[in-house]
């Protein structure tokens, strides 16, 4: 469990310095590569967004740490450090990376304990341990807790519907991509420990349950069996055009295609969805599945 310490090490505007540093050094991973790094192909994996999941990491580690009594400093600085390397290393070694990184920018400001930095270090490289809970110290057990309750709930929800947009999907998926987020939901309380985090994870799915209940409620298709599916008829072509049904035709329509006043008032009430009203892109294979993964 190593050495607990009870009085604060970290002053407010230290605190702050080293969050400094740490956006800085995500915004230099990001720019020092020129196909934008890993995973950055989606927006959100960004400099901003990863600290801002630090951000939230920190909150609820903090939070955590408090009520289970871990060593809240220890707890707080790592949370700061977990994803450093993120934007930087693969997946698989990013936790030892960051952990290198801390120990470097530790060691070499201030004048903090080696037992304090030790531990501060081992936390962020035990953070992708994918083990049972029990088999860590408390203050990477908090961290760890924190790190995957950050991905359900609202927040989490906001980031798969996010995805869905950036994919061009349909909202019609969008009772399909929460679902995930719900599954994700219960295998993370299935696996964090503490009545702290336990809880915590509780409300958050109740939420995303709420959500789910709310987007069917409102969009029929959502919960209809079988849904239907329409494509172009090719014998339609000779049969329907904008002229001939009395709609007006786009931006591209020809100024001289006029119809009469009694096609338009014998149509009035017709409606025709064209191809220019559609919201879906016309290159997207709609019956590919859904992507529902939810990237860290």
């Amino acid at each position: 469990m190593g050495v607990k310490i009870k009085e604060s090490a970290i002053s407010d505007a230290e605190f702050e310095r080293m969050q400094q540093f740490v956006y800085d050094y995500l915004a230099a991973s990001v720019e020092a590569e020129d196909d934008g790094g890993r995973m950055r192909w989606y927006p959100w994996h960004s400099a901003e967004y990863r600290f801002n999941h630090i951000q939230n990491v920190i909150e609820i580690a903090t939070t955590i740490a408090d009520r289970e009594g871990a060593a809240v400093d220890v707890v707080r600085v790592s949370a700061l450090f977990h994803d450093i390397s993120k934007l930087e290393a693969d997946q698989e070694v990013h936790a030892e990376e960051g952990a290198r990184v801390a120990r470097e920018y530790l060691q070499t400001h201030g004048d903090l304990p080696q037992s304090f930095i030790d531990e501060v270090c081992q936390s962020v490289a035990d953070h992708s341990y994918q083990g049972p809970l029990t088999d860590v110290s408390l203050e990477t057990q908090s961290l760890i807790e924190a790190d995957i309750l950050d991905k359900i709930g609202a927040n989490g929800t906001a980031l798969i519907l996010l995805r869905m947009g950036y994919e061009s999907r349909s909202h019609t998926d969008a009772a399909e991509m929460v679902d995930r987020v719900l599954e994700r939901g219960r295998s993370a309380k299935d696996r964090i420990a503490s009545d702290t985090a336990e809880s915590i994870a509780h409300q958050r799915l109740k939420r995303v349950k709420w959500f789910r209940e709310w987007l069917e409620s409102e969009v029929p298709a959502m919960s209809t069996a079988e849904k239907l599916t329409f494509t172009p008829d090719p014998e339609a072509d000779d049969r329907i055009t904008h002229s001939n049904i009395g709609v007006t035709a786009g931006t591209n329509a020809d100024p001289d295609d006029s119809h009469t006043d009694s096609d338009s008032d014998s149509n009035s009430d017709t409606e025709i969805k064209t191809d220019t009203d559609t919201d879906t892109d016309s290159n997207i294979n709609t019956n590919s599945p859904v992507d529902t993964h939810i990237t860290d």
